[in-house]
């Protein structure tokens, strides 16, 4: 059945998702795990198809805009997807009772990827200005990107969090010219296949809950419809800050589990 509460949060995550442009895996994955008491893998492989579908009407709104640059989202998915199916398949290799026998490492694996997930918020505008200013031509360097979304495939597949704001701050680094618009827009594309292929790994590991999924999305599509509405309304200095001091909170606390 249907869990109202489920659905609040939801809906809650899905309007910070459209307020701020991160806080999908970030916020959703935690919440389960120490609010609901979701078991670490069930929350990563139910939060990773949430992103999936959540994700694909972004990623339709950008490329209608045209503010998705298909090359990046090929070179990205050339690196993340081999990479997501390759760390499913060791963790299903090394660990044979399932991801649920991997809990510890996938606990832990969240709470430095939101920990790295807070730096990337509170440190993106300095990061921007010293890849302006140090790396100017590294759009040119196709392999990097490739790199990147192999990194983000490692960590997206343990921890479901990486896709959003490490994404973006990445490709801010390799691509300081591409307007901010784009680099949204591309790495929104990209997290939509990325998460599709490493929630169906989870679903093959028996790691996805059906109707904690149905209770999420009920809450989630509206959520994000209002929160991208509000968006202009309030300040970006506000809202960052704050997401980020409740990533080293939950990270840290995830880390200590």
């Amino acid at each position: 059945m249907i869990d109202f509460a489920q659905t609040l949060s939801g809906f809650v995550v899905g309007a910070i998702v459209g307020l701020t442009g991160v806080g999908g895996g970030s916020l959703m994955t935690p919440l389960l795990v120490l609010l609901f008491g979701i078991h670490p893998a069930t929350a990563v492989g139910t939060d990773l198809l949430y992103a999936a579908i959540t994700k694909s009407g972004g990623t339709w709104v950008h490329a209608r805009k045209g503010s998705v640059d298909w090359r990046i989202v090929r070179l990205l998915a050339t690196g993340s997807l081999p990479a997501a199916l390759a760390t499913l398949i060791v963790v299903h290799t090394f660990f044979p009772g399932g991801l649920g026998s991997a809990s510890k490492i996938i606990t832990v694996a969240l709470g430095v990827a939101l920990l790295l997930t807070a730096c990337a918020l509170i440190f993106r505008q300095k990061l921007l200005g010293w890849a302006r200013s140090h790396d100017p031509d590294s759009e040119h360097h196709p392999w990097k990107t490739i790199a990147v979304g192999a990194t983000l495939g490692v960590l997206v597949s343990i921890s479901s969090v990486g896709a959003g704001a490490l994404g973006v701050t990445a490709l801010f680094f390799l691509y300081p010219k591409l307007s901010a618009i784009r680099i949204v827009g591309s790495d929104l594309a990209h997290a939509v296949p990325l998460t599709l292929v490493a929630g169906l790994g989870h679903w093959w590991l028996g790691s996805v809950n059906w109707t904690l999924l149905g209770s999420l999305l009920i809450g989630s599509l509206p959520g994000i419809y209002i929160g991208s509405h509000l968006a202009s309304r309030i300040s970006e200095r506000i809202l960052r800050p704050t997401l980020a001091g409740m990533l080293v909170l939950v990270g840290g606390k995830l880390i200590a589990f």
